[in-house]
């Protein structure tokens, strides 16, 4: 895929846990000069990502959300991929909440046991994101929030990169993070998984429509969609993404 100016936000999954209308689960590709990563990389990502002839090994960092199978579960498959097919060189760096590191091992051993144990080709690094503490990948930028998404340790993230601010729910309920973490983004990505019905730790296109005049960024896009979103596309006022779909920043 040809690199355009700017920063290139790719969404090649938006779907939600069930992957409702067979929509791939939360992947999207963010691409500048002098950065390439994921936010998020749910069970189908290299799925996605081979869909839409994108090379896995220009990714060097994965940030992740929240430790559940929709969000992080296409790591292990990454991982395999990149040590068993393509031989990867380059180095890759993992960044999420407390135990990502732990987790992704031990979702890497369930899923392809001795994997882990193979020499690798390329440097890896685990980094922990702790709330309202920023931190730096490279050229990448993040500050996380804390999110409202049951007992899983969920953040909200808040990504500069290419001089351009990039705002991601993950999956949470309503909180005033949500506020902080898309103040002046130049793109707020945000869940919604329901239309009104609320639903502990999941955001309803009701409360963000609700909710619209709090979230100060430069343009919101909703994904993550459930049946019930997606069977109402028409009575939505605020912009939804689909798989493989692009912005340009």
């Amino acid at each position: 895929m040809k690199q355009e100016r700017g920063v290139v936000v790719t969404f090649l999954g938006t779907g939600d846990a069930s992957g409702s209308g067979g929509r791939f689960h939360a992947c999207i590709l963010v691409e500048a000069e002098d950065a390439c990563f994921l936010l998020d990389c749910g069970a189908s990502s290299v799925i996605a990502l081979n869909r839409y002839h994108i090379n896995a090994n220009r990714v060097g960092a994965i940030l992740v959300s929240h430790l559940h199978g929709d969000h992080f579960g296409g790591i292990p498959f990454f991982l395999m991929d990149a040590i068993c097919v393509t031989g990867r060189t380059t180095p890759l760096a993992i960044a999420g909440p407390e135990g990502v590191e732990d987790r992704v091992w031990r979702a890497l051993d369930v899923l392809y046991a001795g994997v882990s144990e193979r020499e690798r080709a390329f440097p890896l690094r685990f980094e922990e994101l702790t709330p309202g503490k920023g931190s730096s990948l490279g050229a990448v930028s993040v500050i996380p929030g804390r999110g409202s998404h049951g007992h899983e340790n969920a953040l909200v993230l808040r990504v500069e990169c290419g001089g351009k601010v990039i705002a991601y729910s993950g999956d949470t309920g309503w909180t005033d993070a949500l506020k902080e973490t898309a103040a002046g983004a130049d793109l707020f990505i945000c869940e919604a998984s329901h239309f009104e019905k609320e639903k502990e730790g999941h955001l309803t296109y009701r409360t963000l429509a609700r909710r619209r005049a709090d979230l100060e960024c430069k343009r919101m896009v909703l994904t993550h969609l459930g049946s019930d979103v997606l069977a109402r596309t028409s009575d939505l006022d605020i912009e939804t993404v689909e798989d493989g779909e692009r912005i340009v920043l």
